[in-house]
């Protein structure tokens, strides 16, 4: 795919960190509050503050709430501060409103950058079935085949037998018929209350436990989390999934295809791509927020595509000094 504007070729994952750590600070706050609506908003404000002073032309391509619902980052809506590069951006203030409002684990803050025109747009089809894996199972997946011959393939791959392989799926009705096929082929399975783009993100994660991600699950999530794979090194295959005849029908006469696997390639094309996220509660990945009264400790995770990168970055940030330069109060 011919690549449109500027490349970026600066290092953009620390700036990246400064976005996502900054939407962690301001939704912890929120942590088993009951408040997902504040806490996303919290997340929003602070995001787009920080994303205003970030050196780049972005359009945000994966996004939250629509343009009529602002202050939400919308989908189209401009961000950065205009200058070189060009990118596409992705946004998800909070993986996991549901578990920060109750106080549960793997609640994180994210974005993620590719050159302009790079990341599929999904539209308004926000599901599709995914199967992720980490740098050893590589090239090794397809998501077509059946869920045994996959991990047949995983096991080998990783010189273990099924039975050692640990799958991780969203606990949902809609994944009852996967879970019995995962049962029978004898893997072990991690049902999981929310959040597959952390799910995903640690079957990249040696020290996880974590093999392979399936199941249905958000398109706009499998967008980020490709960005993120291209970096750790790891895979995600994808289809469209249509909830009824109506959205199957609808997605089609929009020009959307629910037969083709979407790739890697497919859903970000380019290699230069960069992805922070920072714990907002305490997860396999990332340690939560800690509030100190005068000063907050954050967990972070950066990557970039072009060089393999990734950084985990423990930061403390001065309350007293953030409230006299940010015009939001941490």
């Amino acid at each position: 795919m011919e690549v449109r504007g500027a490349t970026p070729t600066r290092n953009l994952a620390l700036e990246l960190a400064r976005v996502t750590e900054a939407a962690a600070m301001l939704a912890g706050r929120y942590m088993g509050r009951g408040d997902k609506e504040g806490a996303d908003q919290a997340a929003v404000n602070a995001m787009r503050l920080v994303l205003s002073t970030v050196d780049m032309n972005g359009v945000i391509v994966i996004g939250e709430g629509e343009k009529d619902k602002a202050p939400m980052l919308f989908n189209g809506e401009k961000v950065g501060n205009g200058s070189e590069p060009d990118v596409d951006v992705a946004v998800d203030p909070i993986d996991g409103t549901r578990p920060l409002a109750f106080g549960r684990s793997n609640s994180l803050a994210m974005v993620a950058l590719a050159p302009r025109g790079t990341m599929f747009d999904p539209g308004p089809f926000l599901y599709m079935n995914k199967l992720a894996v980490g740098p050893e199972a590589k090239g090794k997946i397809d998501i077509e085949k059946p869920i045994v011959e996959n991990l047949r393939a995983i096991a080998k791959a990783k010189g273990k037998q099924i039975e050692d392989l640990t799958t991780i799926i969203l606990d949902r009705p809609r994944h009852d018929d996967m879970v019995a096929e995962i049962r029978k082929a004898g893997a072990r399975i991690r049902q999981i209350p929310d959040g597959d783009v952390a799910a995903a993100l640690m079957t990249s994660w040696s020290d996880s436990g974590v093999d392979v991600l399936l199941g249905i699950g958000g398109t706009p999530e499998g967008v980020i989390t490709a960005c993120a794979l291209r970096a750790m090194g790891g895979e995600i295959q994808g289809k469209l999934y249509a909830r009824d005849e109506s959205e199957l029908r609808r997605g089609r006469e929009a020009g959307y295809d629910f037969d083709k696997v979407l790739t890697m390639h497919d859903l970000v094309s380019s290699e230069d791509v960069f992805f922070a996220t920072t714990g907002i509660t305490d997860g396999e990945l990332l340690k939560g927020v800690r509030y100190y009264g005068n000063h907050i400790t954050t967990d972070t995770l950066v990557v970039r595509g072009l060089t393999g990168t990734i950084r985990r970055i423990t930061a403390t940030h001065s309350t007293d000094k953030l409230d006299n330069l940010s015009s939001v109060h941490y």
